[in-house]
């Protein structure tokens, strides 16, 4: 397998000048995308799994900046008393009121290794929360010279000097390595409260080939129960020599999951110079990095042997080449945006707007670029219980905005 072994700086330097500048807003029914691909001699495996037909929803935002000067914000989650949980890279997890005012520094969360794409990630309530209090986050961990995403959960105690109690560390990635990139790091419940949990394979070789071997957690997603413990039907369980947390693999850097109105999981991870993917990670199925992928290296070279398909190894349900750095999706099942009703919306880093699908019969039909004017690094994005929908931006002077419909 031929694989570069990026540094930090160099993978991220390349990661934003993969591609040119951002096209403009097609007329409906041309594809989104116009930039020509990065490995153009690759076809996609069927119709409609890249450049879907562009779509014109006429939907024109109102951008209201609720919080800023956040550090390169990364998660959030909606407290049943209106507040919204923040997670800021650097370790810093953090309250918007609804009373406007944005809180200290919750106290309680281990130290992080705010290093690289490395910090405090994903955030997610407990389905119980307004009984227990409980909430989860994922952050990346230092264990010496190397590091790894952890997952750890603790009781929530509001006010004016918030603080978490009961803190415990419930999931640890294994093997931990010595690399700064791809720590995955989104959390999801599913209806039957088992915690989703994705990772990243580290963006080094030794990381990277670990995406396909059953003995370690990288490049995956992780099924675990609420309180830590192993589910009895996860896939591998009782599989020698197999990490039985694991749901699914063969993935590069998911970066974003979210349940579909029938409690599906669905998933976004980054591709190299090309090859960002959409997927729905079912139980045991392999997702193929690196044996197969859409895009190329950043050097130009082929991944590995140049695949894009193999027997055993799963096709994603949409790529995007160029890359569009996807990360946050969320379902839109509200009344607020009547024309957006029952698409996927995605942020992107690189082109910084909000990307919207539209599925029939689990393939996308239609893609949308909204709110390409909101002026930063789309890093999340959730639907508020009032129907809004709500994107931080990932600066360093970072901002929680609220999006309505303008006129």
């Amino acid at each position: 397998m031929r694989a570069s072994l990026l540094t930090a700086s160099a993978a991220l330097a390349a990661a934003l000048a993969a591609c040119g500048p951002a096209p403009a807003q097609p007329q409906a029914g041309a594809p989104v995308e116009s930039r020509p691909a990065n490995a153009p001699e690759q076809k996609p495996a069927f119709a409609g799994q890249t450049r879907a037909p562009g779509l014109n929803s006429n939907t024109v935002g109102q951008y209201t900046t609720l919080a800023s000067g956040l550090s390169h914000p990364w998660g959030m989650a909606f407290l049943p008393t209106g507040d919204i949980l923040l997670t800021e890279r650097a370790g810093r997890l953090r309250i918007f009121g609804k009373d406007g005012k944005l809180s200290p520094a919750v106290e309680g969360v281990p130290a992080v290794f705010a290093q690289g794409q490395g910090g405090l990630l994903g955030v997610a309530l407990d389905p119980a929360y307004a009984r227990n209090g409980l909430v989860y986050w994922a952050y990346a961990e230092a264990d010496g010279g190397v590091n790894g995403t952890a997952v750890a959960r603790g009781k929530l105690i509001t006010g004016p000097a918030p603080k978490l109690e009961n803190v415990q560390v419930l999931w640890r990635q294994a093997p931990k390595m010595d690399s700064a990139l791809h720590f995955g790091g989104r959390l999801v419940f599913a209806r039957d409260g088992k915690l989703f949990i994705t990772t990243g394979e580290r963006s080094i070789l030794e990381g990277r080939v670990q995406a396909q071997h059953l003995d370690a957690t990288l490049g995956k997603v992780i099924r675990i129960n609420a309180d830590g413990s192993i589910p009895k039907d996860n896939p591998f369980v009782g599989k020698a020599g197999a990490k039985p947390e694991i749901w699914s693999l063969g993935h590069r850097n998911l970066q974003a999951a979210a349940l579909d109105p029938s409690g599906r999981l669905w998933t976004v991870e980054h591709g190299a110079r090309g090859g960002d993917e959409l997927n729905h990670p079912e139980a045991g199925k392999n997702y193929g990095w690196a044996a197969i992928t859409y895009g190329e290296e950043y050097s130009g070279k082929p991944i590995g042997d140049g695949l894009t398909a193999k027997d055993g190894m799963e096709q994603p349900v949409y790529y995007w080449d160029p890359v569009i750095a996807p990360s946050g999706m969320a379902f839109y099942e509200s009344d607020l945006f009547p024309a957006l009703k029952h698409s996927l919306l995605i942020g992107s880093l690189r082109e910084k707007h909000v990307d919207r699908l539209v599925l029939k019969d689990g393939k996308v039909v239609g893609e949308e670029r909204l709110f390409t004017d909101i002026g930063g690094r789309v890093r999340d994005v959730a639907v508020g219980p009032d129907g809004a929908i709500y994107v931080l931006t990932d600066e360093e002077d970072g901002k929680l905005i609220k999006v309505t419909p303008k006129g």
